[in-house]
């Protein structure tokens, strides 16, 4: 189709931004809009320009036959701050506390617009590694691991307490848990994760750390590798943290129901930052 310039900019913006992590080759631009490769590599550098200045990732070029233009999504400091304090602000409100000291955060990760935006956070975190597949445990961690993968085009692998018929066979492991101590199981078809895959890790809470321990064991039983971490809130006060390595978002640091208060700091991210 021909577009005037200032068509095919947009449309070219939003086709980049619509295939995150995707080598697309130059011809392919060349073909869409019927304009010249000049042309088209103009448009490119404008839009990185753009794209670098206000923290919206960044647009490579690989040269060559096979090469091409890749976008990668990412996000400015400044930016990652008022999402963060944002959810801070949220976690905070005394209405979230629930009996036994548990927080109710549905409403969070039922919200399209903050997902999406913690999901580019923790994408623009591990850009620089290699990422094959997201894996989370159900259930509220799938919003957030489904919005992390949407920004690294990757598809995502549900870890289950129990095994389905529909998943057909399945690895299951026994794990203990972090915080209860009890011995638990969870489950992964099969045919969910290829030897040798990147595997990153996405859950919604984190307090010993012994479900995401449980899931580094799954992984290990593919004969995958372990990427990275990344947890939405995790728990300040805890004995014996079963991971080390990983990015948070939140630190929960009290729920105190007598005074009807709650302590939520910000995490890891920017000391984290999946390098």
């Amino acid at each position: 189709m021909k577009l005037k310039r200032s068509g095919r900019m947009v449309d070219l913006t939003t086709y980049l931004l619509q295939h995150p992590h995707q080598l697309i080759p130059l011809s392919y631009f060349v073909e869409r809009y019927e304009s010249a490769k000049s042309s088209i590599s103009e448009d490119l550098a404008i839009i990185k320009e753009h794209f670098e200045q206000y923290g919206y990732g960044k647009i490579t070029t690989v040269p060559g036959a096979a090469g091409g233009v890749r976008y990668v999504p990412g996000i400015s400091d400044k930016e990652a701050e008022q999402i963060i304090n944002e959810l801070v602000q949220q976690l905070e409100d005394p209405s979230r506390i629930l009996p036994g000291g548990y927080l109710y955060v549905t409403d969070i990760i039922g919200h399209p617009h903050l997902v999406n935006q913690i999901g580019r956070l923790f994408a623009s975190s591990f850009a620089s590694r290699k990422i094959d597949v997201v894996m989370t445990i159900a259930t509220k961690g799938i919003p957030l691991a489904y919005a992390v993968a949407s920004h690294l085009n990757v598809p995502v692998v549900i870890v289950r307490s129990n095994s389905r018929v529909t998943e057909g066979s399945t690895v299951s492991i026994n794990y203990v848990s972090g915080s209860t101590k009890r011995i638990q199981t969870m489950a992964l078809a099969r045919r969910s994760i290829k030897q040798g895959s990147n595997v990153l890790i996405i859950d919604d809470f984190m307090k010993a750390g012994g479900t995401i321990k449980g899931m580094i064991s799954i992984i290990s039983e593919f004969q995958a590798n372990l990427a990275g971490i990344g947890v939405l809130v995790e728990a300040q006060e805890v004995s014996e943290r079963l991971v080390d390595d990983y990015v948070s978002l939140a630190r929960l640091s009290e729920v105190n129901e007598r005074e009807n208060r709650i302590e939520v700091r910000p995490g890891n991210y920017f000391q984290g930052k999946g390098e």
